[in-house]
């Protein structure tokens, strides 16, 4: 049987465990795309919505950059790949 402590310990473990295998697909402003192509991409590469799509590059255009997809690395590489195909700077981080 555990005790309080016990259980926190292994509660974190897995949650240190789950966030360690995820990552973030960061797209980044640049002066060349249009809002529009931008909006475009994220849709068809990464299946956002109009909506969160547009967020997004709203975000990218004032932020700099802004993170559109979380997920494993072996699921972000062809997004990520895709998205650089189209002239867009992005990187896993």
């Amino acid at each position: 049987m555990f005790n309080n402590t016990e259980l926190q310990e292994i509660e974190l473990a897995d949650v240190k465990l789950k966030t360690e295998k995820e990552k973030n697909l960061v797209l980044y402003n640049d002066d060349v795309n249009t809002f529009d192509f931008v909006t475009d991409s994220l849709i068809k590469v990464c299946k956002h919505d109009t909506i969160q799509a547009e967020q997004c590059t709203y975000l990218v255009h004032f932020a700099g950059k802004c993170a559109v997809k979380t997920a494993d690395y072996k699921k972000l590489k062809p997004m990520c790949e895709a998205l650089l195909e189209r002239g867009l700077t992005a990187k896993i981080e």
